[in-house]
């Protein structure tokens, strides 16, 4: 769990700074790795989900982080192709957020499952 968190964190961390890069127009050449880094970010979200859910986490909020990932690859996958034009920052505004939000429930569903008791395996 502790892996898959750091994980989450670091893929988060370089996402905000490719994005931001990204966003500027400065670094365009990078989208492909932002592409690479945001499944890595959603997988890694999904794992912490996945050993939330066995080891006895909020199971509600362990399927709302598998869907909510799923959601955030559509998104950042067809998002070009929404509003575009001079309005398109509203999309790239709402892709940060919902990036915040991935993030913040994440960590919500580690922070929640590592304050359960997991007994130990017979």
């Amino acid at each position: 769990m502790n892996v898959a968190r750091w994980v989450v964190r670091g893929s988060f961390l370089v996402q905000l700074l490719l994005g931001i890069g990204l966003w500027i127009g400065r670094f365009d050449i990078a989208k492909p790795v932002h592409i690479v880094v945001g499944v890595i970010f959603v997988l890694a979200m999904w794992t912490v989900a996945v050993f939330a859910l066995r080891a006895g986490g909020n199971r509600v909020l362990g399927a709302v982080v598998v869907v909510w990932g799923v959601g955030l690859a559509v998104f950042g996958l067809v998002q070009e192709s929404i509003l575009t034009g001079g309005a398109h920052w509203v999309i790239q505004v709402l892709h940060l957020v919902v990036g915040f939000a991935a993030i913040g429930m994440t960590e919500a569903l580690a922070g929640r499952t590592s304050a359960v008791r997991i007994p130990p395996a017979a």
